[in-house]
């Protein structure tokens, strides 16, 4: 048999592929996974640069986003011929993104307005303050029965109303009837289907419900919302369920992959609900930790709605269908994790890679009293408290660099466990084990550390790709495409490996006091409120 009948039938062999985008804080993923295994067949990731023009602020270029996505399409597909795959059995298209994360452009010139501000940024707490402070009682959770979220820095309404108010671009596209606001998947769903050539501005209810425009009961738009932030209703996307149609891919000048236009891009998933869907958590009560930028720990609750009573927020962890019912979840948000890598990278150079630290901190094997509390943009979950900022005590003049890398992986595990304890005493029911992924779970130290913090088992499946899993999965299953099935007799098992508890209770006890102790230490730093110096006056 010749090389080319042997390339064509191994090509016939693997059946429907689905592809998908997962656009993250840090980087661009493009994926594409055999729809009848679940095995990841091909993939490219390019880094995405962050932009901090003053303190606190956190941007990202659209028009980067956008080229990092072709990019990475471009290059999976090489690949994927270099495998001999047929790129035409690439059937759909998921997406997943960073949420939160806000644009707004320009629907006649496709131009962004502004750059995207991340949903890191904290240039909104002053916007923040003032909304808290016009709400009866002084309330963050004024329209948590709404939102299922306090009024934070970290959602798009309040960066959304700051552009609306510091751009003038964006007002004046807001007035003329221009404007079009987005969070990342909104703007990448719109660039792909053609743009200002018939683009289409949607999204789904899992990002829409990350905006504080969006009530969760009514799972659509609120104008009470809207008004509150007095954001007009026309610019917003259409809210989709997460897995249907929403337009083909369109030819771009961009794009070199010919061979996916007219795909249709069928799912859409915020980050977390993707991981939640990847790590197949479709029954009440189980729950996924995924470690990112930023750590997210997502619980599935069923189809109503729970609220916290200790800090989690109440969001939408899926819709695989308009005709499916929203699946509910409690999600705890911890601002920094991974980020606190590529600060002791970036900013005090003390590693050059990020597996450099694994090594560090495993050296020393101890923090030796050294607490890190890397609340760089505030305190998420379960505090809320956008006033703290990062702190490291426990400093003697024994303490080194190893020992600063061991406490920052000790505080990753340290917030899982906040997050953890908050949803344990919500629902009544402790997890029994944690699973776990995203790329900081390739560090076995980490994860061995997490379960002695946690005191129960880590499980993490061997494929990492679960959020880019999630998305493939509800554009396969998508009605019109039907190539991927979500019935649980038909879900594959997933492989995979577990870390057990190795230290004794109390000794984790002892640390995770300890920790609470530093927490408690980095509260009430930035006020916007004038200082007292000292000698009685302001």
């Amino acid at each position: 048999m010749n090389g080319t009948m042997a390339a064509s039938s191994n090509r016939i062999m693997l059946g429907p592929l689905v592809a998908a985008i997962d656009q993250g804080t840090s980087s661009t993923r493009f994926l594409v996974f055999n729809a009848k295994t679940a095995e990841l067949l091909s993939h490219h990731q390019v880094e995405i640069k962050q932009s901090f023009p003053k303190e606190g602020w956190v941007e990202e270029d659209p028009k980067e986003i956008l080229q990092s996505v072709y990019e990475c399409m471009d290059r999976t597909c090489e690949k994927l011929t270099q495998l001999n795959i047929d790129i035409s059995n690439i059937k759909a298209i998921g997406v997943t993104n960073q949420r939160e994360t806000t644009l707004v452009w320009d629907k006649e010139t496709g131009e962004p307005l502004y750059n995207a501000i991340v949903w890191l940024d904290l240039r909104t707490q002053s916007t923040v303050e003032r909304l808290i402070n016009k709400t009866p009682g002084r309330n963050k959770n004024h329209l948590k029965h709404k939102t299922g979220l306090p009024i934070s820095t970290y959602f798009s309404a309040v960066k959304l109303r700051w552009l609306m108010d510091n751009v003038e671009k964006v007002h004046e596209a807001v007035l003329s009837h221009r404007a079009m606001f987005g969070t990342v998947d909104s703007w990448l769903i719109w660039c792909l289907t053609g743009g200002k050539k018939g683009g289409v501005h949607c999204t789904d209810v899992t990002n829409a419900s990350r905006t504080m425009l969006f009530n969760i009961h009514t799972m659509d738009w609120d104008p009470e919302l809207c008004k509150y932030f007095d954001i007009p209703m026309e610019i917003l996307p259409k809210v989709r369920s997460s897995s249907e149609i929403y337009g083909l891919m369109k030819i771009s000048s961009n794009l070199k992959s010919g061979p996916l236009t007219g795909v249709p891009i069928s799912g859409c998933l915020g980050d977390q609900s993707a991981a939640l869907v990847g790590q197949m958590c479709f029954k009440d009560g189980q729950a996924k930790n995924t470690y990112g930028t930023g750590c997210f720990l997502l619980k599935n609750v069923g189809t109503k709605p729970v609220m916290s009573d200790h800090g989690l927020l109440t969001t939408i962890a899926y819709k695989l269908g308009r005709d499916k019912p929203a699946c509910y979840a409690l999600e705890g948000s911890v601002a920094i994790a991974g980020a606190v890598v590529r600060w002791l990278m970036d900013n005090l150079g003390i590693i050059q890679t990020s597996t450099e630290l694994e090594k560090l901190a495993a050296d020393v094997g101890t923090s030796y009293g050294c607490y890190f509390v890397p609340a760089f943009s505030g305190l998420y979950a379960p505090y809320w408290e956008p006033s703290a900022r990062g702190i490291i005590c426990g400093l003697t003049q024994f303490t080194n660099r190893s020992h600063l890398a061991f406490a920052a992986l000790e505080a990753v595990c340290f917030q899982t466990r906040e997050i953890l304890d908050a949803m344990n005493q919500d629902s009544g029911i402790h997890l029994s084990q944690l699973q776990v992924d995203g790329g900081m779970t390739s560090n076995r130290l980490l994860m061995q550390l997490q379960a002695d913090i946690l005191c129960i088992p880590v499980v993490k499946p061997s494929m990492p790709e679960t959020t880019a899993l999630g998305a493939a999965m509800a554009a396969g299953a998508a009605e019109g495409v039907s190539v991927w099935s979500l019935n649980p007799e038909d879900l594959t098992e997933v492989t995979s490996e577990r870390f057990e508890p190795q230290i004794n209770p109390e000794e984790s006890e002892l640390r995770y006091a300890r920790w609470k102790k530093a927490v408690q230490r980095a509260m009430n730093w930035e006020t916007t409120e004038p200082v007292n110096n000292g000698n009685g006056q302001k």
